[in-house]
Parts: structure tokens; C-alpha cells; sequence
């Protein structure tokens, strides 16, 4: 059976859940409506992309790297909602009833955990020469750096009702930039959200452009430098935006670069043992009222565990849905 590792940015799924749903109350008054979004979310993923194995990631609460780097990182960022911070520890219980992992890490982001996921599965499997493909789910577009021909995202385009692949080309048509070159993207076009400066007066467009020519912000910076005969095919006026930006260039792609030495440690040993089907689980939906989806989780079957169940009697071989694309 080939081996297919979905990564949930947990995170960014209840975020997109919480905004998604209008509100929804337990029986004891608690809001769970992300909670409810979160776990519809684990049905369509398991039924959708088939997993062997699974895993969930989270953000912690403690600063990370990034703001110890540039102190006004996410800055901007409005406060957690509270009603969405009670849902947290609730989605944690019900991810660890189902018997899937979940990976966090203080001093790093759920995408630097993910990204060390990730390097450790393909690495495990290289050694062992099976077959693997990672499908990360998220909402987050800088994790599209990940992407590769093993490697491709998972992102709801609409509340929760759509999502859509990204590989490769589907990543360069949306970002303009190879999967490989969002950090130099946003190293020139900064990034609002998370409060990347970026260089002053070069937007999206221009980025893109000028990552045509010169494959990174290095690459770009050295030929200004050395006045390599391609700068000639850029405006004065942008140049001197460059040459001005260079230190938040610089800064910018240090801070959109995610990093894959997050301090997890990632078997996949660990992450395919996962049921939605125990006890705990349905107990846990139950008593927060959620009796359809009950009913909905207990339809889907770990492909692992009936794999092992059907060997008994004849060999069996898991594919993903029809509908799905080839790259998964």
C-alpha cells in the first residue's frame, strides 16, 4: 500500500471553522461551532484524500523566532476571539480520542513544525525506498513554499464547502512564483498580514516579475551590485527602490522562510493508528450535541486498519477517490 501522510495545520482550520459557521452551542452553553467546522473538516479530509496517516500540528501560545527577529512580526494581527480560545482545548481532547498525534512546539510555528514533518516522513521513506505522497490542509498560503512533485497542499476556497490542490503549477498560477520562490516574493513584496516590510513601493506584480529574471532576491541583489546586463531591463525607479530595500528584503525573506528543524520528533508509526470510531470519541460528540456528525464519523474506516483486516483473505491495494487529482 502506498503511504499517504495528511498534515493538518490545525490552527488555520479552526480559524477558517470559527469564521465560517455562524455560532453553535453545546448542551452546557460552551461555543463549538469551530469545534463542529473542525471535526466536519476530518470527515471530508478522511473521505476526500484517503489517508494511511494522519497528524495534526498547532501553533503554541509562546513568541517564536520570528518575533524575536523583528519585533513588529504579526503585530498588527487582531487578538484570538474568546469564544474561539475555549473551542482550543475541546478540538485538542477530541484530535487526541482519535488516536491521531498532534505536534506543536514553543519558539516555533505550526508551519516550521509541519515543514519538519515533512522532511522527516519523505527522508524515513527515501531510506526505506516505499512510495509517498504528503497532502498538507491548510488555509495558510506561505506553506505553499513546501509544495513540490511528493508534496501538495489542501486549502478550503470557500468557508468550508471547497478546497482545491495545489501542486506546482497550480501554485505558480495563483502566487505568480514557483513554490521555491514565495520567500523571495514576499522578501520584495512584503506581507501586510504578518507584517513583513518588504521593499517600499514594489507590490505583487512587480515581485513576480523581477522573479522571472533572477530566481532569488540574492541572485537580484548580487547583479545590482555587479551591474549585470539584466538590470538594464529594470526602471531606475525600481532600482532605487531595491537598493534602498535591501536590509527589509533581506529581513523579509529571513522571516517568510519556514524552517523544518522544528525540535519534534515524527514516526509513522505513530500517525496511522488513528479510529473515529472509539468510545471516546463518540462520548466526546455526544455530549457536545453533535449527533449527526456521529453518525457521519463512524462511516469512515482508517484504510491501514482494514487493510490489515482484508489481508487476512485476499490482498488489497487502497486508491483514492475518483474525482481526486493524479498528483495526490
Amino acid at each position: 500500500m502506498d503511504t499517504r501522510l495528511v498534515i493538518i495545520d490545525g490552527n488555520a482550520i479552526l480559524h477558517r471553522a470559527f469564521h465560517a459557521l455562524p455560532p453553535l452551542t453545546a448542551p452546557d452553553g460552551t461555543q463549538v461551532n469551530a469545534v463542529y467546522g473542525f471535526m466536519t473538516m476530518l470527515v471530508r479530509i478522511a473521505h476526500d484524500l484517503a489517508p494511511t496517516h494522519m497528524a495534526v500540528t498547532f501553533d503554541r501560545p509562546a513568541p517564536t523566532f520570528r518575533k524575536a527577529i523583528y519585533e513588529k512580526y504579526q503585530i498588527k494581527r487582531p487578538k484570538m476571539d474568546e469564544s474561539l480560545v475555549v473551542q482550543i482545548p475541546i478540538v485538542h481532547d477530541l484530535v487526541l480520542a482519535t488516536g491521531l498525534p498532534v505536534f506543536e512546539a514553543d519558539g516555533f510555528e505550526a508551519d516550521d513544525v509541519i515543514a519538519t514533518i515533512v522532511k522527516s516522513a519523505l527522508d524515513a521513506t527515501d531510506k526505506s525506498g516505499d512510495a509517498m505522497r504528503v497532502i498538507i490542509v491548510t488555509g495558510d498560503r506561505d506553506i505553499l513554499q513546501l509544495v513540490s512533485d511528493r508534496v501538495c497542499t489542501y486549502m478550503p476556497t470557500k468557508g468550508l464547502s471547497e478546497a482545491k490542490i495545489y501542486g506546482p503549477d497550480e501554485t505558480k498560477e495563483r502566487m505568480g512564483v514557483g513554490p521555491s520562490q514565495i520567500p523571495d516574493y514576499k522578501a520584495l513584496a512584503g506581507d501586510q498580514s504578518d507584517g513583513y516590510p518588504g521593499v517600499d513601493g514594489v507590490g505583487p506584480k512587480t515581485a513576480a516579475a523581477l522573479l522571472t529574471t533572477f530566481t532569488t532576491v540574492e541572485e537580484l541583489y548580487c547583479a545590482l551590485e555587479t551591474n549585470d546586463e539584466r538590470i538594464s531591463k529594470i526602471s531606475t525607479g525600481v532600482k532605487e527602490k531595491l537598493i534602498r530595500g535591501k536590509e527589509p528584503a533581506m529581513l523579509s525573506k529571513d522571516l517568510a522562510t519556514i524552517r523544518d528543524s522544528a525540535p519534534v520528533s515524527f514516526s509513522l508509526n505513530d500517525a496511522h493508528a488513528w479510529s473515529f470510531e472509539s468510545e471516546p470519541v463518540i462520548s466526546l460528540l455526544t455530549n457536545l450535541g453533535f449527533v449527526s456528525l456521529v453518525r457521519r464519523l463512524q462511516k469512515i474506516k482508517n484504510p491501514v486498519s482494514s487493510e490489515k483486516n482484508k489481508e487476512k483473505k485476499r490482498a488489497t491495494k487502497t486508491k483514492p477517490p475518483e474525482n481526486q487529482m493524479e498528483l495526490l
